[in-house]
């Protein structure tokens, strides 16, 4: 992790936001390049040459929405940017973690610091105080409708730099105001274009949709490793991963998968050699590259996104000078489409890697479906003990929470601002959405797991204990029977169910 981070609205990485989002505040710190600095000074400067010329501009010298005709006189500038952050700080539910509130707060500070929306220097370097001083503003996760960007979430956010609203410090959760006291910081009294440059733009949806995409990645890398001990534990076969079927259907991740997949299986003394009585698995052990491998493609699409969406200027109106000549220009850079889209797609293709998952935990499970291969339920004692019978039902659960979740969030929209705002992307929502659907899915690669674990281990019973796993399964085995044990009878097994989700939390 780097001890300095230097923003400057162009060059923000995946990596940089995870290591402050959950790193320590100053660890590492976060600071304004030169370049960003001049920039940012040039474009406030502008906003007053405006109001020194008294010229009409959108949200500096009007109403905001539906009141954009209302011209706001030159003493009431302060007061306007002041009410657009608290009469907009009206979002519900429960408060974003500190990971997630992190991010938004960097995310944030590197759009403002492209220098085109008119804000202080000592006001994006008070947010990056917050940051490297560990002020963490209580942020509702829902309410926006992810066009005119994330206005209620980012308000609640910008409520603190005024003084305004709620913030945790060490661990405390505080009035803004004493929070700020705390730390050594002041609140600032918002100036011309400040409090709409604030809440204007697409930075929550950013923030948690990057968080989730870095956790798609891995659960679907792990999907790849579930699946492989599963088809140790079945008996299967590597034979549709043959590199010769891939070539001719040429879709790039599935090549990709089904060469992870031999990687992953090199070595294994589990797997089936060519028997002419069985020559193909069921389709969740056989298909794993196609269908592996089409997910990735939506992780992938996501990050592409995710990377300029990052670097983006994404609140309204936006500055641009030249010389003596400035321009304000109203657009539409607030719209979450693309990322809605996005998230959307995302969502349906770890729905998918849960579904194909929760099925092959149906076929460890079920001596019918895995030919005698396996006890009923993964259970010597069948009748007196239930096994491992219900937590087929637990994943069963949650792949038809996450089938509902996966209805796109990008295709309802529901005018508002007396229709001058009569299209939005739910673009937070579907951000939402995806981070309760990868939470499910952790928790359903988590049940196969510790079901292929247990099947590896019957068959052990019938192969030898000296047996060999796969190069890429061996060690997540070993990680898993390192917490939980073979369970002989039946048991309380929450405890074991979330000792193999912390494993599979910090793979």
């Amino acid at each position: 992790m780097a001890s300095e981070i230097i923003i400057d609205g162009e060059s923000l990485t995946f990596e940089q936001v995870i290591d402050v989002a959950y790193g320590k505040p100053g660890e590492p710190c976060v600071v304004l390049s030169d370049t960003a600095k001049s920039a940012v000074e040039r474009s406030a400067a502008a906003v007053q040459t405006l109001l020194d010329r008294g010229e009409i501009a959108y949200g500096i010298t009007t109403g905001f929405g539906a009141f954009k005709d209302k011209i706001i006189s030159r003493t009431e500038v302060e007061q306007l940017q002041r009410n657009i952050v608290v009469s907009h700080a009206v979002g519900v539910g429960n408060a974003f973690d500190v990971p997630t509130t992190r991010a938004i707060m960097l995310i944030r500070a590197n759009t403002l610091a492209r220098g085109f929306s008119g804000i202080r220097l000592s006001t994006i370097q008070l947010i990056l105080e917050f940051l490297n001083r560990g002020v963490h503003p209580i942020i509702p996760e829902k309410g926006s409708l992810g066009a005119s960007g994330d206005l209620a979430p980012l308000a609640h956010f910008a409520c603190v730099v005024i003084g305004e609203g709620e913030a945790e410090y060490n661990g405390e959760t505080l009035r803004g105001a004493d929070a700020l006291a705390r730390a050594g910081l002041s609140p600032v009294t918002l100036a011309a274009k400040e409090g709409l440059a604030l809440t204007n733009g697409t930075t929550v949806m950013t923030a948690v949709g990057l968080i989730e995409t870095v956790k798609a990645r891995k659960l679907s890398e792990l999907a790849d490793v579930s699946g492989c001990l599963s088809l140790e534990a079945l008996h299967g076969t590597t034979s549709a991963f043959d590199e010769r079927i891939h070539a001719v259907r040429p879709h790039p991740r599935q090549i990709e998968c089904a060469a992870n997949l031999r990687s992953i299986l090199t070595d294994s003394q589990f797997v089936r050699d060519f028997d002419p009585s069985n020559v193909q698995d069921a389709y969740t052990l056989r298909c794993m590259p196609q269908v592996h491998g089409a997910c990735r493609d939506a992780v992938l699409y996501a990050e592409w996104l995710l990377k300029l969406e990052l670097n983006a200027v994404t609140d309204n109106p936006l500055i641009f000078v030249d010389g003596d000549n400035i321009d304000v220009i109203s657009g539409g850079n607030f719209h979450g489409e693309p990322l809605a889209l996005a998230f959307d797609y995302l969502t349906i293709a770890l729905t998918e890697l849960g579904n194909i998952s929760e099925r092959r935990i149906m076929r460890l499970t079920d001596e019918a479906s895995n030919a005698h291969i396996l006890p009923p339920f993964l259970t010597e004692c069948g009748g007196l003990n239930s096994g491992f019978m219900i937590l087929q039902y637990t994943a069963a659960a949650l792949c038809t929470e996450n089938k509902i979740l996966a209805h796109p969030a990008s295709v309802d929209t529901i005018p508002s601002s007396a229709n001058v705002e009569d299209h939005v992307s739910m673009g937070a929502t579907g951000a939402l959405k995806l981070r309760q659907v990868a939470e499910n899915l952790e928790t359903i690669l988590s049940l196969e797991l510790m079901c292929a674990a247990q099947g590896v281990d019957f068959r052990k019973k019938v192969l030898g204990a000296d047996r060999k796993l796969g190069n890429g399964t061996r060690g997540i085995y070993n990680r898993i029977r390192s917490a939980v044990p073979f369970i002989e009878k039946d048991e309380y097994l929450k405890d074991h169910i979330e000792s193999v989700r912390a494993i599979v939390a910090n793979i």
